[in-house]
C-alpha cells in the first residue's frame, strides 16, 4: 500500500513540514502550550540520520505521509537543536540501536505508517548486529509502541530552556 525510500538532504524541507504538521496537529490535541513547546524543543529533524542512510520516508502515492528511522549514535532523541546530544557510536550486541524521529502526517495516523517504520528499523538494526532497540515515546506514539512489543523503562519529565515540562518515556524491545 505504501512505498518507502531512504531520506536524502534535499528532503530535509518536505520533512520538517511533516514534522511540523505531526507535532502540531496529532501531538497538540494531547497537550497544552507549555507540553506543546517544550515537545517542540525535544523533537525535530537530526540530520545524522540522514547522512548514516538510517531515515525512511513513507510515500502513499507522492505523498510524503511519514517518516522515521534508526540510528547507531548514542542520542537517544531529539533534532539537531536539541541540548545534550553525543554523535558517539553505538556498539551492535552491547547496546541498543536507537529508534528515533518518528512522524506520521494527521491524516494517516493509525493506518500502518508507524508500524511500516519500525519494522523496517528494527530488520536494519538487526542486520547491523543489535538485539535491541530502544526509543523516547511521546503521549501521541506510546500505544504504538506498545502494540509492537515496546515496555516501558521510565517516565521522564523533559524540561524546555523556557522551563515548560512535557511526559516522555524511555521504551526497549529486544530485537
Amino acid at each position: 500500500m505504501f512505498t518507502y525510500r531512504k531520506a536524502e538532504i534535499q528532503d530535509i524541507p518536505a520533512i520538517e513540514e511533516l514534522m511540523d504538521l505531526s507535532i502540531s496537529k496529532v501531538l497538540g490535541k494531547l497537550t497544552d502550550k507549555k507540553e506543546l513547546e517544550a515537545s517542540y524543543e525535544s523533537m525535530g529533524l537530526d540530520t545524522k540520520l540522514i547522512e548514516d542512510n538510517s531515515y525512511f520516508l513513507i510515500f502513499e502515492e507522492d505523498n510524503l505521509i511519514g517518516s522515521g528511522g534508526y540510528s547507531i549514535r548514542k542520542t537517544l532523541f531529539g533534532g539537531n537543536h536539541t541540548p545534550n546530544r553525543s554523535d558517539d557510536l553505538l556498539v551492535p550486541g552491547k547496546e541498543p540501536s536507537k529508534i528515533r524521529a518518528m512522524y506520521t502526517h494527521p491524516d494517516w495516523i493509525r493506518k500502518g505508517v508507524g508500524s511500516m517504520i519500525l519494522e523496517l528499523s528494527e530488520n536494519e538494526s538487526k542486520k547491523l548486529g543489535f538485539n535491541k532497540a530502544e526509543l523516547m515515546a511521546t503521549i501521541s506514539g506510546i500505544l504504538l509502541y506498545q502494540d509492537r512489543g515496546y515496555e516501558v523503562d521510565k517516565e521522564i519529565k523533559y524540561e524546555s530552556r523556557a522551563g515548560n515540562k512535557v511526559r516522555m518515556y524511555r521504551m526497549f524491545k529486544n530485537l
